[in-house]
């Protein structure tokens, strides 16, 4: 399982307090996500056994990893559904593009107490 090493090479560990979830609260999104992987994606193990601890990294790491793994199956299910490469493009440029803003002013607003 890819846990994306090598990140910390490329960009360091600069912003790892951004969040301020803990260990319990990643550790619920890393399964809730890697569920939401499963569904959809190709066969990942629905749970690595002793993890987060067993392999070293933390619930949030798994959280993350576990997303990526989502996205790229969500990727690959547009580029199937897709009619044509341009309507794949669309949906995964403009039409994702309004949706992610639209999630980032939902938490801006919840983070503002709105």
């Amino acid at each position: 399982m890819d846990h994306g090493e090598d990140f910390g090479a490329w960009m360091g560990d600069e912003g790892a307090e951004a969040d301020h979830r803990s260990e319990e609260q990643w550790a619920l999104i890393a399964g809730y996500v890697r569920h939401a992987a499963n569904k959809i994606g190709p066969d990942l193990p629905l749970c690595l056994p002793g993890e987060p601890q067993e392999c070293g990294h933390g619930a949030r790491q798994h959280a993350l990893v576990w997303a990526v793994a989502l996205k790229a199956a969500a990727q690959h299910m547009i580029e199937q559904a897709a009619p044509a490469p341009a309507h794949a493009a669309y949906a995964s440029g403009p039409l994702y593009e309004r949706r992610l803003a639209e999630l980032r002013a939902t938490e801006s607003r919840s983070d503002a107490g709105g």
